[in-house]
C-alpha cells in the first residue's frame, strides 16, 4: 500500500483513535488523529488528500456539522462515519451529505477496512459516480412497487414501525418485504441499501 493512503481520524474519545489507529497503522495506512472537528477543519485545506473517519456525536461541532463543513470549502475527501448509538436518522443524513459508509461502534476491524477500500476506491475513481447511479437505477427497477415504496421510507430514515403505519400494514409485513428486497438488490446492510437508493437518486 502506498504512502498516499492518508486516514484523517476525527474522534473526541482518545480510546478510539488510538485503538482504531493502531488498527490502521497495522494495515498501511497513514494515520492523522484530531480531537475534534474544529481542529481538524482548521487543517483540513492544506491536510493530505485522503479518506476522513468522522465520528457523529462530538463536542462543539458534530460529524455531520464538519461533513457540511467540508461540503462548504469544496474539500472532497470521502467520508467514513462513526455513530455510537445506533442512530439510523443520523446515519441517513451522513449518507445523503455523501458519506460513503456509517459504522456503528463498536465496529468491526474488518468492517473498518472494507469501508476504507470502498472510500479509497471513491476518490481514485471519482469519474463513475455516472456509472453508479445506472447501475443502482437498474437494480432498484427490479423491485415491486411495494418494495420500492418501503425503500423510499428507509431512505428517509424512517423505522419500520413508521414505514408500515404510513402504509397501512404491519410491522412483519414491512420487515418481510425489506428483507425480500435487499435480497434482490443483494445487499446486507442498512448503509449498503441506502448506497443504492442515494445512487438512484431516491
Amino acid at each position: 500500500m502506498s504512502d498516499s493512503r492518508v486516514v484523517h481520524l476525527v474522534d473526541d474519545e482518545e480510546a478510539i483513535r488510538k485503538s482504531a489507529g493502531f488498527v490502521l497503522s497495522r494495515a498501511g495506512y497513514k494515520v492523522l488523529s484530531y480531537g475534534s472537528g474544529v481542529e481538524f477543519l482548521k487543517s483540513a485545506k492544506s491536510a493530505p488528500k485522503g479518506c476522513v473517519v468522522l465520528d457523529v456525536r462530538m463536542p462543539e461541532m458534530d460529524g455531520l456539522e464538519v461533513q457540511a463543513a467540508l461540503a462548504d470549502r469544496g474539500i472532497d475527501m470521502p467520508v467514513i462515519v462513526l455513530t455510537g448509538h445506533g442512530d439510523v436518522t443520523v446515519a441517513v443524513q451522513a449518507m445523503k451529505a455523501g458519506a460513503v459508509e456509517f459504522l456503528e461502534k463498536p465496529f468491526e476491524k474488518a468492517a473498518l477496512l472494507g469501508a476504507l477500500e470502498r472510500a479509497f476506491a471513491r476518490l481514485e475513481r471519482n469519474d463513475s459516480r455516472d456509472l453508479e447511479e445506472r447501475e443502482a437505477r437498474t437494480r432498484i427497477a427490479s423491485l415491486t412497487p411495494r418494495e420500492r415504496e418501503i425503500l423510499e421510507g428507509l431512505a428517509k430514515g424512517y423505522p419500520n414501525k413508521t414505514i408500515a403505519y404510513d402504509l397501512g400494514c404491519s410491522s412483519r409485513t414491512v420487515e418481510v418485504h425489506r428483507a425480500s428486497l435487499m435480497q434482490k438488490l443483494d445487499v446486507h446492510s442498512l448503509s449498503d441499501l441506502l448506497r443504492i437508493a442515494f445512487a438512484a437518486g431516491l
